[in-house]
């Protein structure tokens, strides 16, 4: 009996230590998930983070964004927890040990034995499919996230950059207005205008010192944004601010970038993987009509000689009804995800003809102040304070000259910042663009 029973246990013992044939999906997203985490977390661990330097260049940065941000770790373990769902799912179930004695006065029999359960044929193949697909919707959710992850660094990176710029530029009024306040003070003495002028030309240095406080002040929110998009702690300390200005090269020629966005994008990707993920659940759904398998043995310890039970049974798909639920709410999943997928592709093309228009806009409106306005305004400056010197126009307009060469150029600081960000916006999470500092990562769509 001792003998018999050591045996079960022993063969239960050697089928636990068994492994299952893996599919081809299962072994490609395990050769994309060691080749990415290899570089994203290496032996599990965030490995070690660019430095963070002024001269360094925006790339630096958003390698760090992206190996530090906690929505992309999220995003990414995500994807590595699916990818080990598709092994359970295409797994046999456990064995199981059985025992059973019969007992009056005295035990009359023991009969250990062991029981495995066989899915239907297909079964197992069809729920590996579904758990493939999951995981390929989890991959490009993962990468998503990573365009994402570099879009926000950008999408705070700019108004800091560009926030200097109009500090300098306010800086540079402020200079302009004293001198201003100078002349009105030369005209006074001389009798050809009022101390009016002088008051009118310190209310306008008192604002503008007010607005460059406030400037200045706006610089801890867009520093806190950026610490965030690096997925910086407030216990750490602000980084520098990328010294240069690296604008986001994109060629915008026809409807090639729309064509880049229905090929790359991770958002239609996912949906894609949505869509065969319903499919596969319908193969899987159809195979409920088919019984699973249960075979068994038992041996009778106490018999001499001892003898074996051989057992078997199987299940009886008897509820027609459940079976077709299952497999008409598959089909309606279907339908569902493809009606996502086509929501999706009809609002990439709104957004892409938004956002090309915008950026044929502000292109526009930017060779506008370059080319005439800003030379032109500066001109009529330069003519004003002439005027007012030689007592032929009023400090009225020697301001409003001053105001609009002001404002043309503050307009023109953001003109080139609207159109980063709608260059970033158009590239990343339109057009599905991996940014050069992801490629480290080995992230394509072309990987799944």
């Amino acid at each position: 009996m001792k003998s018999i029973i050591f045996v079960a246990v022993a063969v239960a013992l050697a089928l636990s230590g068994c492994t299952g044939v893996r599919t081809p999906g299962e072994r490609q997203s395990r050769e994309n998930l060691e080749k990415i985490g290899s570089v994203y977390r290496p032996n599990g661990q965030k490995p070690v983070l660019p430095p963070l330097d002024a001269d360094a260049g925006l790339s630096n940065y958003l390698k760090y964004a992206i190996l530090n941000q906690p929505t992309v770790a999220d995003a990414y373990y995500k994807w590595a927890a699916s990818v080990e769902r598709i092994t359970v799912e295409r797994s046999m179930p456990d064995p199981q040990l059985t025992f059973q004695a019969d007992i009056a006065d005295i035990v009359l029999s023991v009969m250990p034995g062991l029981m495995q359960t066989f899915p239907g044929p297909g079964k197992l193949k069809a729920a590996a499919k579904v758990a493939d697909s999951e995981s390929q919707a989890a991959y490009f959710a993962f990468e998503n996230s990573v365009l994402r992850s570099a879009f926000a660094l950008k999408q705070a990176y700019y108004p800091l950059w560009f926030l200097n710029e109009k500090i300098r530029i306010n800086h540079e009024t402020l200079g302009l207005l004293s001198q201003l306040e100078t002349s009105a003070r030369a005209q006074n003495e001389v009798g050809r205008v009022t101390l009016q002028d002088v008051y009118r030309a310190q209310i306008e240095q008192d604002k503008l010192s007010t607005e460059i406080a406030n400037l200045e002040d706006s610089q801890r929110s867009l520093m806190a944004q950026f610490k965030a998009a690096l997925g910086m702690t407030r216990e750490q300390p602000d980084p520098p601010v990328p010294a240069n200005l690296e604008s986001t090269s994109l060629n915008l020629k026809g409807e090639e970038l729309l064509d880049i966005a229905f090929a790359r994008s991770p958002r239609l990707k996912a949906m894609e993987a949505d869509v065969r993920m319903a499919e596969a659940s319908i193969s899987m759904a159809a195979k409920s009509k088919i019984p699973d398998f249960s075979l068994g043995v038992m041996a009778e310890a106490k018999a001499a000689p001892t003898f074996a039970r051989p057992l078997a049974t199987t299940t009886i798909p008897l509820w027609r009804d459940k079976i077709a639920a299952q497999i008409a709410a598959a089909q309606a999943n279907k339908r569902a995800a493809e009606a996502r997928l086509s929501a999706e592709q009809i609002m990439v093309t709104v957004d892409f003809a938004m956002k090309t228009y915008d950026y044929r806009e502000v292109t526009r409106n930017l060779a506008l102040l370059h080319g005439t306005l800003i030379s032109k305004a500066r001109q009529s400056l330069e003519i004003a304070r002439a005027g007012y010197l030689s007592g032929q126009i009023d400090f009225f307009n020697l301001i409003d000259a001053q105001r609009t060469l002001q404002n043309f150029q503050l307009d023109e600081i953001e003109a080139r910042m609207r159109r980063e960000l709608i260059l970033a916006d158009l590239s990343l999470n339109i057009a599905g663009i991996t940014p050069e500092a992801a490629l480290t990562l080995n992230i394509s769509t072309n990987s799944k």
